[in-house]
């Protein structure tokens, strides 16, 4: 038995014994956080806190872990992030994700599809093929997409993209934000305009906001009724970066002992 049917069997019968869906808590509305990252280590640092839809990742991230861009290395990350704690198979301690979502590859569109399919071939219904937002993507995405795969057009740095994955009907497109800043674009305005063409059409087809330097930006997006992002573990930890709120933890800590209290 090869290492690619024996993570497959894993994954299968972790979703049978647990009853793998995924959690979503009921008052989280259709907002969906995704952490953005291919290090296991701030997976398990961060996805217990319980704020992610799901994870992103793709070659270059893959790259910058140290993890290896195979088929066979995906799916082990996939069984990672989509099996629950309880699982004999998965050292994690947080519950089962929603979503994995990975890139691609290939020269040509039939490339692309060919690994797009045997990525997504595991769990069509919670593994997102991602796709560059290019010709050749948009051919690979199609077929993908014709075949049953969930998709998420990537590297979009213009506005005007929207109107493919709109009209292509794909679930997802990622604007790189940051990075269109960088290169003199307004990248928060260019994700409002996506956001406004996607409404305009019609489409359900969500902005996934990546390349988000800042929780402040979050904010901004959020404010701006963008519902979809995803962000650094740095960016994650900034959520939590309020020294008012750390000292008024430490003082009813201090109280509670005062008190008498303890645990039970």
């Amino acid at each position: 038995m090869n290492l690619k049917t024996i993570i497959s069997f894993l994954l299968l019968a972790c979703c049978t014994t647990n009853q793998i869906t995924g959690f979503t808590p009921p008052h989280r509305g259709e907002c969906r956080f995704f952490l953005d990252t291919g290090d296991t280590s701030e997976w398990d640092a961060l996805l217990p806190l319980g704020l992610f839809h799901g994870v992103t990742t793709n070659p270059t991230l893959l790259e910058r872990a140290n993890e290896p861009c195979t088929v066979s290395n995906l799916h082990r990350l996939a069984t990672k992030a989509l099996c629950s704690s309880s699982s004999s198979s998965s050292n994690s301690s947080y519950p089962p994700l929603k979503e994995f979502m990975c890139q691609t590859w290939g020269s040509t569109p039939q490339e692309m599809y060919d690994n797009g399919m045997a990525i997504s071939a595991m769990d069509r219904e919670r593994i997102v093929i991602k796709v560059p937002v290019t010709k050749e993507g948009a051919t690979a995405a199609t077929l993908l997409g014709n075949a049953g795969v969930r998709i998420c057009l990537t590297a979009c740095y213009d506005h005007k993209q929207a109107l493919i994955a709109g009209s292509m009907g794909v679930e997802y497109i990622a604007p790189y934000l940051g990075r269109m800043t960088d290169n003199g674009k307004d990248g928060l305005e260019e994700c409002k305009k996506m956001d406004g063409i996607v409404k305009g059409l019609g489409s359900d087809t969500r902005i996934l906001v990546a390349s988000i330097r800042d929780a402040d930006t979050l904010a901004e997006l959020a404010v701006e009724g963008l519902d979809t992002y995803t962000f650094s573990p740095a960016v994650a930890r900034m959520l939590f970066d309020e020294p008012l709120t750390e000292k008024a933890a430490g003082e009813f800590e201090e109280a509670a002992a005062r008190g008498g209290g303890m645990v039970e």
